[in-house]
């Protein structure tokens, strides 16, 4: 995600130092195709939470499930912040 989004940082940003952070929920399918982007907490600039729906589209899809996670889950929901700042693009957990 965070190679893709670092190719695709929108340029608009860049040129306005425009940053800032936003919670997105992703759920994948066991095949790693997205079932759901969501922008949780937005960076209160509607390009960035644009941008990052964009680039995780851009990244899918991602890998299968392996068997054994198939076996428990129908689906994974990964829940990140996204930090855009000038030097680029970061997520963490928290």
């Amino acid at each position: 995600i965070e190679r893709t989004g670092n190719r695709h940082y929108p340029q608009e940003a860049l040129n306005r130092r425009i940053t800032g952070s936003l919670r997105l929920s992703v759920a994948i399918n066991p095949d790693g195709t997205i079932h759901e982007v969501e922008v949780l907490h937005s960076s209160g600039h509607r390009l960035l939470d644009q941008a990052a729906v964009q680039i995780v589209h851009l990244a899918a899809p991602f890998n299968s499930f392996p068997p054994e996670i198939r076996q428990e889950y129908d689906r994974l929901e990964i829940i990140r912040t996204w930090n855009f700042e000038i030097a680029g693009l970061s997520t963490s957990a928290d």
